[in-house]
């Protein structure tokens, strides 16, 4: 016999999902119908919570507590990056292996690394300025006009300044 559900006991399921988008109910079901939960309304409350990320791939975090899921959305690096290059949506059905070759400004990189230091098993701050500017280089931007190996170098180098926090 199945255990006995308990009301108050939480559950968190992590998904990777296209913002706004409706996933499909093969993948939600296997995650959250032993939950009780029904997959077509959890995915409507996972396009309700992505709407801002539009068209960009992000980690969703579901807090599922008494029946009821509150959907996170807990972006990575790489969808950060993407989401401040502002680019405009792209029917991924189409178009493959997109290049993203826009250009990030110093301020937009450390907002950006802001977000992600509570992630980041860095040290220091320019360490986390590191891991994300090797994220800029997979993802192809560049940062101040500079390809981002060659930021990394001078931070190295104590050439580009960093602040503290």
């Amino acid at each position: 016999m199945a255990p006995k559900f308990d009301a108050n006991e939480v559950k968190v399921v992590f998904l990777r999902q296209y913002g706004g988008e409706q996933a499909p109910s093969s993948v939600l079901a296997p995650k959250v119908g032993p939950l009780g939960m029904s997959p077509k309304k959890v995915g409507d409350d996972i396009v309700k919570g992505t709407s801002t990320w539009k068209g960009i791939r992000v980690t969703v975090k579901l807090t599922i507590q008494n029946r009821a899921a509150k959907v996170d959305v807990e972006p990575n690096a790489t969808s950060l990056v993407i989401k401040q290059l502002k680019e405009p949506l792209r029917d991924r059905k189409k178009v493959k292996n997109i290049k993203h070759s826009g250009n990030l400004t110093k301020a937009q990189l450390f907002e950006i690394v802001r977000q992600m230091r509570y992630k980041s098993l860095a040290k220091e701050f320019k360490g986390t300025v590191k891991e994300v500017l090797g994220t800029c280089n997979a993802v192809g931007c560049t940062v101040e006009g500079m390809k981002p190996t060659a930021l990394q170098a001078a931070i190295d180098n104590d050439e580009f300044d960093c602040p503290e926090k």
